[in-house]
């Protein structure tokens, strides 16, 4: 099919090009031969007069004209796919739908066991994929790679739905037998503590960290790691503190010997969201996805 001039199926080709900047992983993605690739690549440079891919040194970058393309290209073709496969009706009892979800460890722990606690009530044959936080998730959404993302409103996108699902509040935890267990801290007393923070990919703050500098606290740092579950067994046994969402640090304190403690500043919450791609809110399956995580996240523990 064409479209003023321009053959509707090189456009698969140029969002894997642009995506990927490279010939032969693009013709690995669509299954083509490499000579096919480049002869695609060439019908695109004639159509739109522009080299697309330029070499710089061991490199192909995209020009000027493949990075205004890049976006619309593949709005397209999420658009067009999404159409093509949203359905107006879903049954979690037959479907093997498989959904694409980007969480966060700390979620990961304290919300997904529910959901699939209480799915398993309605269906045995829906299928889950998690993924890991990344720098920029909304690329993924823009992209179509994940479903839905749950991570702190304040990170959301401005170009996406975006829904509320839960408030959490922050606190401290230490070391049960530690010094800094015997008492109330002071401001002053936590910002000398040595702390433990959760560093995001990317160098990439987390949203305490960004809550703490608002408030002009700085804090002593030094430990980071990866990951949110990691922090109560980094603290046991050590001097440290680390500030971290309620719901993991009371989960943590019920089988760690850690005690969860005020902090001395009033962080704001944390607002806990999912959200989706623009073009799939009727998505039938979607939206029995993000009912069923709604209902649990407002119900008790």
């Amino acid at each position: 099919m064409r479209f003023k001039r321009l053959d509707l199926n090189l456009l698969v080709a140029l969002d894997h090009l642009l995506s990927l900047r490279s010939v032969s992983a693009a013709a690995e993605r669509m299954n083509l031969t490499q000579s096919a690739m480049s002869n695609a690549l060439q019908r695109l440079r004639d159509y739109f007069d522009d080299d697309l891919l330029a070499k710089v040194g061991r490199r192909l970058e995209l020009t000027p004209r493949a990075e205004a393309l890049k976006g619309p290209v593949r709005d397209v073709l999420v658009r067009v796919e999404w159409t093509i496969a949203a359905t107006s009706q879903f049954d979690p009892s037959t479907s093997d739908r498989k959904f694409n979800l980007l969480v966060s460890d700390y979620t990961l722990a304290t919300l997904i066991p529910r959901v699939l606690a209480r799915c398993r009530n309605v269906s045995r044959t829906v299928q889950f994929n998690f993924l890991h936080q990344v720098e920029a998730p909304e690329r993924l959404l823009d992209r179509g790679d994940v479903d839905l993302l749950i991570i702190p409103y304040d990170f959301c996108s401005k170009r996406h739905p975006a829904e509320v699902i839960f408030e959490e509040r922050y606190c401290a935890i230490v070391w049960r037998n530690g010094n800094l267990a015997q008492g109330k801290l002071s401001r002053r007393e936590f910002a000398e503590a040595s702390h433990i923070v959760m560093q995001p990919p990317g160098g990439a703050q987390s949203l305490e960290s960004v809550y703490f500098k608002q408030l002009g606290v700085e804090r002593r740092i030094d430990v980071t790691t990866y990951s949110f579950n990691t922090i109560p067994l980094l603290v046991v046994g050590t001097d440290r503190i680390a500030t971290l969402q309620e719901r993991l640090a009371r989960q943590a304190e019920r089988m760690l010997p850690i005690k969860v403690i005020e902090l001395p500043v009033r962080l704001p919450r944390m607002r806990q969201a999912m959200q989706w791609h623009k073009y799939r809110a009727q998505d039938a399956g979607l939206t029995w996805l993000r009912e069923l995580i709604r209902d649990v996240a407002q119900t008790p523990a």
